[in-house]
């Protein structure tokens, strides 16, 4: 079974890198062929001439903004309804919850002129405030079940030790934690780096450059575009926009892959 599915995995994949190397009219006249030779040089024009080196900086600064973020708040959230049961504590739990299964393409009004009234249409910050605000769910149901699997024994020798509710937390609970703490991390990178409905509703085109959209906004227009190009390799710029949109998160998997299964195994999903 695993065979099939890393063909049906992998050949997209092959498919995608042999056709950025090609031109337009290998391209459209074999498109299943391999490249007549290696034009590596596709990469470095998609990067300045299709603006994918923009894109690719923007992506970068609203992901580490949103993922920082959302961790940050999800992880302290988490912690107390774990540990620090309180009046209306379940209650909140449940709407975090309740958040999960609200579609976000039915929040998009009210959404917008919400951002719109803070004055962050169309901004990174905006961007980073929104991909936070609808990663918590998520992010809060996972690590409170992974807070409530690990030993309060530690806690409270901790505290006969006379360390504090902060010493506690962050030198004996965010250590314990680390397997959850990457494995909810890769899941944020990932679904906000892939995320392209909130990025194309709250931040819209300012120039004609594009030079504020992110990878998802930047390669839609460019494929949306393509057929008013009259450069003979546009397409393999294309295609060299997603190889270079899927390699960061391609290393972020492989390098933390047995941590997620870790964290999976013995955190909320266990």
């Amino acid at each position: 079974m695993l065979v099939p599915w890393a063909l049906v995995v992998l050949v997209p994949l092959v498919w995608i890198l042999a056709s950025s190397l090609k031109t337009n009219e290998e391209i459209y006249n074999d498109p299943f062929g391999l490249p007549g030779e290696l034009r590596l040089g596709v990469y470095v024009d998609a990067w300045q001439q299709a603006n994918i080196g923009a894109f690719f900086t923007n992506t970068v600064i609203v992901v580490s903004g949103g993922v920082v973020l959302t961790m940050l708040l999800s992880v302290m959230t988490a912690y107390v309804m774990a540990r620090y049961p309180f009046p209306g504590s379940r209650v909140l739990y449940w709407l975090y919850l309740a958040g999960m299964t609200f579609p976000v393409f039915l929040a998009i009004v009210p959404l917008v002129r919400i951002v719109q009234g803070l004055g962050l249409f169309a901004t990174n910050l905006g961007l980073v405030l929104v991909y936070a605000a609808f990663s918590l769910p998520f992010s809060i149901f996972f690590l409170t079940g992974f807070f409530r699997t690990l030993p309060k024994e530690l806690a409270e020798a901790a505290f006969l030790d006379g360390a504090g509710h902060f010493g506690v937390f962050f030198r004996i609970m965010l250590p314990l934690a680390r397997p959850g703490l990457i494995s909810i991390g890769v899941f944020n990178v990932l679904g906000q780096w892939n995320q392209f409905l909130l990025p194309q509703v709250l931040n819209p085109q300012q120039d004609e450059e594009r030079s504020n959209f992110v990878l998802s906004q930047g390669l839609a227009a460019l494929a949306l575009g393509e057929n008013y190009e009259t450069s003979p390799t546009s397409m393999a710029q294309l295609f060299a926009g997603l190889i270079i949109s899927m390699v960061p998160v391609l290393i972020v998997y492989v390098l933390f892959q047995r941590q997620v299964q870790e964290g999976l195994s013995a955190g909320a999903l266990k």
